[in-house]
């Protein structure tokens, strides 16, 4: 994984880049993966002055040599009011928005994922990424203003598989990854985790097949009287063996066993490269228990512990990661965390957002993507 970064003084502008290529020359016919991490400086601006500068600096980053052909899949937006701020954003399908304050004093921070030599689409909602006998399906923005919780988890999930049924695809078989936000997450969790387990059994998912990998955080919808907003990632064209399921069970209970159902990480295996999906991961053993209450540098640190764990189940390590974004319940917090996450990932590309996590005693909560070179034989190139 390459790391570089881009600064536009002018603008108040920093993105923090890592680039993945099986070949460093990135050879016709290979597809290169990009994810970006863009932050603002506030300036005491209002949003339009902040938005505005940061929409430029990624307009500028794509007429960069090193961005040449890249083609954007999908963004979100880190804001701190999605209600009054979302509309002024772009709404294609790339697009999502969510309340998840940035804290470094910014009202919008960015994450941007592009290829360079695949085909890029949208098709109804969706934006599909097509090379090698794969496609490649995103959506986000899901919202249903109607409901409480439980309600609007089932609509959104069913009207999510009914979608995907276009691309000959099912949730149970080709969903690898989703992220759930809810609007007061203390409250609305439950619901959502109570919809999330009795659609999944209908749909055949159980502790004893698998899950999808996940992560479910504190998020304001932009839409009023929306409690929860939906993303996803789908997967079709794979073969038997090419995705696996990881737990690393020394460190980490299986999700099922206090009653909620995701997916520690999902490793896709192809020809060239593997990519690791970690889901929200927090301060947990192995009995599913939180560990070191009250103590944000500990919970860190073990927090770390697990995700490495999971990343060396699948093959990979820190050094393979390609994006974090790290989620705090206590903005008061943040100076201690941004300085060791500077001092443990200092060049991967990473934000730092505002979002209570699912348990009141998780202070902190990661999730993050890792990309690693394969030369196996058994599957196609990416």
């Amino acid at each position: 994984m390459q790391t570089t970064q881009y600064n536009w003084p002018e603008l108040g502008v920093r993105a923090e880049v890592s680039f993945f290529s099986p070949n460093l020359s990135a050879c016709a016919g290979e597809v290169s993966e990009y994810h970006v991490m863009l932050h603002v400086e506030s300036r005491g601006e209002l949003f339009s002055g902040q938005s505005d500068r940061l929409l430029k600096a990624g307009e500028r980053l794509l007429q960069t040599d090193a961005f040449r052909g890249a083609q954007l899949v999908f963004r979100r937006f880190f804001l701190s009011d999605a209600a009054n701020q979302a509309d002024a954003l772009p709404k294609d399908a790339a697009t999502s928005c969510i309340q998840q304050p940035p804290l470094d004093g910014s009202k919008i921070a960015g994450w941007m994922y592009l290829v360079r030599g695949a085909e890029v689409s949208e098709q109804d909602g969706f934006v599909t990424v097509s090379h090698g006998g794969y496609t490649h399906l995103y959506k986000g923005r899901l919202q249903c203003p109607e409901g409480d919780s439980y309600a609007q988890t089932q609509t959104l999930l069913q009207a999510y598989e009914d979608s995907l049924t276009q691309f000959g695809a099912r949730f149970a078989d080709n969903c690898l990854r989703t992220w759930f936000f809810v609007r007061d997450v203390d409250t609305h969790y439950a619901g959502l985790v109570k919809a999330r387990k009795e659609n999944f059994r209908e749909q055949g998912l159980t502790e004893h097949t698998h899950f999808i990998a996940s992560t479910g955080i504190g998020g304001v919808p932009e839409k009023p009287g929306a409690i929860v907003q939906l993303g996803t990632y789908a997967l079709t064209g794979f073969e038997a063996g090419q995705v696996r399921h990881l737990q690393a069970l020394s460190h980490m209970s299986p999700t099922a066993l206090y009653g909620v159902t995701f997916e520690r990480a999902t490793a896709v295996e192809y020809g060239d490269r593997a990519q690791i999906l970690v889901s929200g991961t927090a301060s947990i053993d192995a009995e599913g228990k939180v560990m070191y209450e009250g103590d944000i540098v500990r919970q860190t640190e073990r927090m770390w512990e697990n995700v490495e764990c999971l990343l060396h189940e699948g093959n990979a390590g820190f050094e393979d990661l390609a994006q974090i974004v790290v989620y705090l319940r206590d903005p008061a917090d943040y100076d201690v965390v941004k300085e060791m996450f500077d001092r443990q990932f200092p060049s991967v590309p990473k934000v730092i957002t505002l979002a209570p996590i699912c348990r009141p005693s998780w202070l902190i909560e990661m999730e993050c993507m890792a990309v690693t070179k394969r030369n196996n034989e058994k599957f196609r190139k990416y």
